[in-house]
């Protein structure tokens, strides 16, 4: 008997021993270059732990770009591949996206339906919903929105002198990345929902708390997030969920009541909501109408995104601005004169001829892009051909492509010197001289962000407004920038800390 138990236990051990090798040897049976992986986490060893997975990406984009158009890499057990040339960054997201058009994305739509967003999800249904969309976020509906987003706008700069009148010397030391993610929040939830947040006066408010813990407490950590996109069949098949309940529960609740109020009392804005509840009713079969589920999820996309990925910009873009007074005042004095041209009003056509404010503002997307790392997946076999359109390398069917956006944003045989912040980068000659695919912080080709023109004009505003009224300088408490590792968007460990103080008006 205990022979019969030790023959089992070797057979396992055998079979498992071999299925590893064979595993660990993909990339070698494919001849693609590739960094040595360590059981059990293949190439993954101390991320989340010591490492952003952006930092470790850049480690090995780094080291291996020399080697070729992409480098084979292992997360745990499953091979991916790691794009290190900018041409093949290029086909992947538009030339060739008929064969990269999935995410591979982890969603469960059954038991975590907020999962299930425009982000998330691939194939027909993504295009029908995209399409669908796209409309939300015209030039027309931005400027229709401005006037909502200039106004809390005006609200955040009252609350910042709020703040700074009630500490000594009209000058307070603050975490800002909490007032600009309040700011954000207001203008998502009332562009959005059309509901008032008041997030800037209540800190504390339910949206807020909400929205954060979605970021600060994740499921799972940033190692176990990559396990399930890894095995993400048999996470669906066990139920796993991605989000956090709580968030996950108010959001539903939110939405199912804001449709039932709309649809009783013939409620009609020109929002997001209001599109999609017209997408929910209508009685064209062409349009292939939505469940309330699928409603909930697109509007906690377009919440959750808005207001985290233009408060993580406009942190990296102030802590950057409170180092430089320099690049502060030519901001200001700009703002100053397109508003003179404008008697003084702050107009949509204002905003769009203060050029050099959002030349800053790409440089901190450059910098530091809140979404540091895209992945899509190939959907059949696809060989990397040379000029002469001869075969390279294979990237098989079903295989996870990273694009390390936060590694090429920061090479330096694209962008010089690349720690250092300098928004003449984004001059027109200056970007003119660049690979076009060499600047993703909102993707590229028919999966590039659909609200980019949204959070570009709230961030737009917010800074503005804020550098009009206020000089920004590095608090005390600031000791450098450490990302945080178990969140998937950019963050500073610790907050960001700036030190406030009014700008008088002689000075304005």
């Amino acid at each position: 008997m205990e022979t019969s138990i030790v023959l089992i236990f070797l057979s396992v051990l055998a079979v498992s021993y071999y299925f590893i090798k064979r595993q660990f040897s993909f990339w070698q049976r494919y001849n693609v270059p590739f960094v040595k992986p360590v059981f059990p986490y293949g190439n993954l060893k101390d991320v989340g732990k010591k490492f952003h997975l952006c930092e470790m990406l850049m480690k090995f984009y780094n080291e291996n770009k020399h080697r070729g158009p992409f480098v084979g890499l292992y997360f745990f057990l499953s091979p991916v591949v790691l794009l290190t040339d900018l041409d093949l960054v290029k086909s992947v997201m538009s030339k060739d996206f008929s064969v990269f058009q999935e995410r591979h994305f982890y969603h469960n739509e059954k038991d975590d339906p907020l999962s299930a967003h425009l982000f998330a999800i691939d194939g027909t249904k993504w295009k029908n919903l995209r399409t669908k969309l796209t409309p939300t976020f015209t030039s027309g509906k931005m400027k229709f929105m401005f006037s909502t987003v200039l106004e809390i706008g005006e609200r955040l700069s009252e609350r910042l002198n709020t703040v700074v009148n009630e500490s000594a010397n009209q000058c307070a030391e603050i975490e800002l990345k909490n007032y600009w993610a309040r700011y954000t929040t207001d203008v998502i939830g009332s562009c959005a929902f059309g509901l008032e947040c008041n997030t800037l006066n209540d800190k504390d408010a339910l949206f807020r708390e909400m929205g954060r813990q979605v970021f600060e407490e994740p499921r799972r950590s940033m190692g176990l997030q990559l396990l399930v996109i890894q095995l993400k069949e048999w996470a669906n098949y066990f139920g796993i969920k991605q989000l956090p309940d709580k968030p996950a529960e108010f959001f539903l609740k939110i939405v199912k009541e804001t449709v039932a109020y709309r649809e009783l009392n013939k409620v009609g804005r020109k929002d997001f909501m209001h599109l999609l509840i017209d997408l929910k009713n209508s009685s064209n079969t062409e349009l292939s109408t939505i469940t309330e589920n699928e409603i909930a999820a697109q509007a906690f996309v377009f919440f959750i995104a808005g207001f985290e990925t233009s408060s993580t910009l406009l942190s990296f873009c102030s802590y950057e601005l409170s180092q430089d007074q320099e690049i502060q005042e030519k901001i200001r004095n700009e703002v100053k004169n397109v508003l003179k041209q404008y008697n003084g009003e702050f107009t949509y056509d204002a905003m769009l001829e203060m050029k050099y404010l959002d030349q800053v503002l790409k440089e901190a997307l450059r910098k530091y892009p809140p979404l540091a790392t895209l992945t899509r997946g190939a959907t059949e076999d696809y060989w990397v051909k040379d000029n002469d359109g001869n075969k390279l390398q294979l990237i098989p069917k079903g295989s996870t492509v990273y694009i390390p956006v936060y590694a090429i944003h920061h090479d330096p045989d694209v962008y010089p010197d690349p720690k250092r912040f300098n928004p003449d980068r984004f001059l027109p000659e200056e970007e003119s001289k660049r690979h076009p695919y060499s600047y993703l912080p909102f993707g590229e080709g028919p999966r590039v962000c659909i609200g980019l023109r949204f959070g570009m004009m709230q961030a737009r505003i917010g800074l503005a407004k804020t550098l009009l009224n206020f000089k920004l300088s590095l608090g005390s408490n600031m000791n450098g920038i450490n990302f945080s590792k178990k969140q998937n968007i950019l963050s500073n460990e610790g907050g960001i800390w700036i030190k406030l103080e009014k700008i008088n008006e002689i000075q304005k």
